[in-house]
């Protein structure tokens, strides 16, 4: 079973006359993981798709989405998966490979109908692609590890890149996540905006009654928004990333616009936020 909810982009103007329930509504990435189910949010934030394939067992096929108009989702695009859950298979293109949990998994443009099985709790993410690269299965020990952050500022943090330029190539996708250490909670200071690019994130691993306070908006305007295990923030090309969460977290991040360098940031300071 699948279904896409189409989310178009907002004008920092715009957000800035948004109440709580507004907010979440355009931002709040909620829902996307459902036994027997792949759930799609398509944005119009650089046409980026993020959402959750959950075959509880089963098997689920993504092929056909009418948003994109094309004969098979990925024949103008590529895709990023990470497994959250239980080991699973992902199958496409006439392969086969078997995602632990944290394994991500690269498919390039022209893979064709993907097909997910088994116990995975599968994340999606995708973009408009130019070139078939190959694909690949990236496993923890492939990807290029990033210590950052001290315990005194509470942010001290391990960073995997996987689908980056340092371990891979790809089109427009840059994948990876950020796991807090104990007692860290901080989980990008300074904060920062990258205007050539949209970013998207995935927060899990947090016990039920845990949240992170997701920072966003406008350095001058910030706004929040509270979200919860396996929920997500679209975030715009204009709006801070920071956050702070209830003990132990990891997050997903996947960025895609005019280029690949990670470190393309503009920081905003502390004591330039309002």
């Amino acid at each position: 079973m699948l279904y896409v909810e189409t989310r178009h982009a907002v004008h920092a103007d715009h957000a800035k006359t948004m109440d709580t329930a507004a907010l979440r509504q355009q931002f709040l990435a909620s829902g996307m993981f459902a036994d027997g189910q792949i759930r799609l949010i398509y944005t119009h934030y650089d046409r980026f798709v993020m959402g959750g394939a959950v075959p509880a067992g089963g098997s689920l096929v993504l092929d056909a989405v009418a948003e994109t108009k094309t004969p098979s989702f990925l024949d103008r695009r590529e895709m990023g998966i990470v497994n959250i859950g239980a080991p699973g298979t992902v199958r496409a293109a006439g392969e086969s490979w078997v995602l632990d949990r944290g394994d991500v998994l690269y498919l390039g443009m022209g893979a064709g109908a993907v097909t997910f099985e088994g116990e995975g709790r599968f994340y999606i993410t995708s973009c408009p692609a130019h070139h078939a690269y190959p694909h690949r299965l990236i496993r923890l020990a492939d990807s290029k590890e990033v210590r950052l952050g001290a315990t005194e500022t509470s942010n001290k943090r391990v960073i995997n890149q996987f689908i980056h330029p340092l371990v891979m190539e790809s089109c427009q996708l840059i994948l990876g996540y950020t796991t807090l250490e104990e007692g860290s909670v901080w989980n990008t200071i300074p904060s920062h905006i990258h205007d050539r690019r949209m970013e998207a994130y995935l927060y899990f691993g947090m016990d039920e009654k845990s949240r992170v306070l997701h920072l966003m908006g406008e350095p001058q305007e910030t706004r929040h928004l509270f979200i919860a295990h396996e929920e997500g923030a679209i975030s715009p090309p204009w709006s801070i990333h920071s956050g702070a969460g209830i003990g132990s977290y990891t997050f997903i991040w996947a960025m895609v616009g005019d280029n690949v360098d990670y470190t393309d940031m503009d920081f905003i300071q502390p004591g330039d936020l309002r």
